[in-house]
């Protein structure tokens, strides 16, 4: 009893002192960029890049950190000031509302101590979303709903097929409407009720990753210890998420999950941030037959920036991850997925991007297979699939 009042006081003292300044002094720490803006590419890259229509991005943690995504930050990958910045029509916002304390990406066991507990309290959250994963995760849902909301019109949320035509719409004269998705890394946080993936849903998430970087009542992780497949509660979730209009992100899955929910989902897969085995061998990343497979689905691929999922130097293999994609299955299965904000270490924040493209030009890529991996793929993907 002694060690939980004093384990209590502590909190209490991180909530009390942390409030701003923990915050941004850990994400300065776990967030940084190699390279830091502003960056320069050819001038006939950045002609490219200005005529792209469409900008896309799969993966971003930024409502982690509790920063004011309405204002440009001196810290961190992505805010909508530079999403504009950089053109980007539509950024995939997704929630962490667990990670293991000494996190790696060989095994991790869900009873590792909880790095977000002492961020959540230092943010000042309020003290139900401390130790519910659930709350924590509906908390964030609605942080993306008031930063949408203070745009005045400026950003929407995308929920439907309907939200992103009116930003496709909106787009076609004013270029400072962006739009903003809402994803969840780790089935954890619905707490193995089917009940909460509706209140989830209900709240705008539109993508779920099955597990993060732990095993989880959904089954194993990647980086797990158990390796194991859908459990019931995960086969009857992901059949739940097919009805209600969720994809199921298969980044960090088990290899025994992404073959389970390929058999078992009517819908197309996505892969939010990843790498490929051919370019990085690591069990965080696809091989070449499960490409195929998803491929096979109709499912689209997010190639992450960090070292980890591509290697280093970062640039040079992100640009081969996405090659092989392309010379594997067809250019209109690979997308980015940059895993900014996700504690990761990036060689550029979102306004990077056109050295992306310039470095798809060096490679080779024409000018259709550019604006399809930069974010038409996305976008015909959301189309065709979004409810």
């Amino acid at each position: 009893m002694k060690k939980i009042l004093i384990f209590l006081a502590l909190l209490f003292i991180v909530y009390l002192i942390g409030i701003n300044t923990v915050p941004q002094y850990i994400e300065m720490q776990r967030n940084p960029v190699k390279s830091p803006a502003p960056y320069s590419v050819s001038l006939e890259a950045q002609a490219l890049y200005d005529r792209l229509d469409f900008i896309s991005d799969l993966h971003c943690d930024a409502l982690l950190w509790g920063r004011n995504l309405n204002e440009r930050g001196d810290r961190g990958h992505v805010d909508f000031p530079r999403m504009r910045e950089a053109n980007v029509a539509l950024e995939m916002f997704t929630i962490v509302s667990k990670s293991p304390a000494g996190q790696n990406m060989q095994s991790n066991s869900e009873d590792a101590f909880d790095n977000i507990t002492p961020l959540t309290i230092a943010k000042g959250e309020s003290p139900w979303n401390w130790f519910s994963l659930i709350n924590r995760t509906l908390g964030q849902s609605e942080a993306l709903a008031q930063f949408v909301e203070k745009e005045e019109g400026k950003a929407i949320f995308i929920r439907s097929k309907a939200d992103l035509e009116k930003l496709l719409e909106a787009r076609n004269t004013d270029k400072s409407v962006i739009g903003a998705m809402l994803g969840v890394e780790g089935g954890h946080a619905l707490e193995g009720s089917l009940e909460n993936l509706s209140k989830v849903y209900e709240a705008g998430v539109r993508m779920i990753g099955p597990t993060h970087f732990f095993d989880n009542e959904f089954g194993g992780s990647a980086h797990g210890e158990n390796g194991a497949g859908l459990s019931d509660f995960g086969k009857d979730a992901v059949r739940k998420m097919n009805e209600l209009g969720i994809f199921i992100d298969l980044a960090h899955a088990s290899p025994a999950i992404v073959e389970d929910v390929l058999n078992l989902t009517s819908k197309p897969v996505i892969v939010s941030h990843t790498g490929v085995r051919a370019v990085l061998d690591s069990q965080r990343n696809l091989s070449d037959a499960q490409i195929q497979k998803i491929a096979a689905n109709g499912g689209i691929i997010g190639i992450a920036f960090f070292d980890m999922a591509v290697g280093e130097p970062e640039l040079p293999n992100i640009l081969a991850s996405i090659k092989h994609v392309r010379d594997l299955v067809g250019v209109e299965y690979v997308a980015l997925g940059s895993d900014y904000d996700g504690s990761v270490a990036v060689p550029f924040d979102i306004t990077g991007l056109p050295l992306i493209v310039e470095g798809l030009m060096e490679a080779g890529f024409s000018e259709e297979e550019i604006r399809a991996v930069m974010g038409e793929n996305v976008k015909r993907f959301f189309l065709q699939n979004l409810n």
